[in-house]
C-alpha cells in the first residue's frame, strides 16, 4: 500500500514538473545557435586592429606632473615606426570621473602587435622609468581590449580644438548583436556634423562593454548636435530599443592636455 502511494506520489510531482517546464518555455526567449564569435560578427574584417583604452586616477595634485611625464614619452612611442601602434588620443576628464586620464592605443596587426609593443618597451628604459613615477601618481588603473564595430568611421584627424564624449555602456549578457544591429542603422543620423569619432567594444577586461567615443566643438554645439537627431524618423526607436539592453550608462566629458602629438590629431 505505502508502496502505492509513494508511486502516485512520484507520477505526480514528474507531471507537474513536465506541466511548469512546459509552462515557462512560453516565456523563454528563443535564441538561435550562432556559429561565430561576437567579434567575427560585429568587428570589421579588412583589417587585424585592436584597440587598447586606458583609465588612469591620478591624485589630485599630480595631474600636471603625469601630463607632463606623459608628454615626455607617449608621443615618442607613437612617433617611433619601431612600435606597431599608435596613440590614438590622450584626454583629461572635464565632467565625469575627475583627475582622471584616459589614452586610446591602436595595434595594426592585432594580439601578434600588441605582444610585440609590451616586450619592446620592457626592454625601454626610458619608458620603464617614465612608468615607475607614473605609479607613484596614480590612486588605481585599469584597461580593455576593443575591437571596433564595423558600421563605424575609424578615428581619423579632425579640426580643433574640442571637447570629447565618452559614452560607455554595460550591455546585459547576450545583447551585443542587438546592439549592433540597431546601431547599424542609427550611425547615419549622427553623422550629420561629423561627430563621431569611434565605436568600440570589450574583448578582454570588463565584458559586454561598449564604448562610444564623439567629439564637439563646444557645450552648445553638443547640445545642438545632440537635439538635430531627434528629428530624423527612427532615432525615438534606436533610443528606447537600446535603453533596454544596457544595464547601466556612463558619460565623461573629456578635454586633451597641452600635448597634442598623437597619431590622428585628436584635439589639434
Amino acid at each position: 500500500m505505502l508502496s502505492h502511494v509513494l508511486s502516485r506520489s512520484l507520477s505526480a510531482s514528474t507531471n507537474k514538473n513536465r506541466e511548469d517546464s512546459w509552462f515557462k518555455s512560453l516565456f523563454v526567449r528563443k535564441v538561435d545557435p550562432r556559429k561565430d564569435a561576437h567579434s567575427q560578427l560585429l568587428a570589421k574584417k579588412e583589417d587585424t586592429n585592436l584597440y587598447k583604452i586606458q583609465f588612469h586616477n591620478v591624485k589630485p595634485e599630480c595631474l600636471d606632473a603625469y601630463n607632463k611625464a606623459s608628454e615626455e614619452v607617449l608621443p615618442s612611442i607613437n612617433a617611433d615606426s619601431h612600435y606597431p601602434c599608435e596613440l590614438i588620443g590622450t584626454w583629461n576628464t572635464w565632467y565625469g570621473e575627475q583627475d582622471q586620464a584616459v589614452h586610446l592605443w591602436r595595434y595594426r596587426g592585432g594580439y601578434p602587435a600588441l605582444t610585440e609593443v609590451m616586450n619592446k618597451l620592457r626592454q625601454n628604459k626610458e619608458f620603464m622609468e617614465y612608468r615607475n613615477e607614473r605609479g607613484k601618481m596614480l590612486l588605481s588603473r585599469r584597461n580593455q581590449l576593443l575591437l571596433e564595430f564595423s558600421f563605424w568611421n575609424e578615428p581619423t584627424p579632425r579640426p580643433g580644438p574640442n571637447i570629447y564624449e565618452l559614452r560607455s555602456y554595460q550591455l546585459r549578457p547576450g545583447t551585443m548583436i542587438e546592439w549592433g544591429n540597431y546601431w547599424a542603422r542609427a550611425i547615419e543620423f549622427r553623422q550629420q556634423n561629423s561627430e563621431a569619432v569611434g565605436g568600440f567594444f570589450s574583448q578582454i577586461g570588463s565584458l559586454y562593454m561598449v564604448h562610444h567615443l564623439w567629439a564637439y566643438k563646444d557645450l552648445q554645439s553638443r547640445e545642438d548636435t545632440r537635439n538635430a537627431a531627434w528629428q530624423h524618423e527612427g532615432w525615438d526607436e534606436v533610443v528606447y530599443y537600446t535603453g533596454q539592453l544596457a544595464l547601466f550608462l556612463c558619460i565623461s566629458l573629456a578635454l586633451c592636455p597641452s600635448f597634442e602629438n598623437t597619431a590622428v590629431g585628436l584635439g589639434k
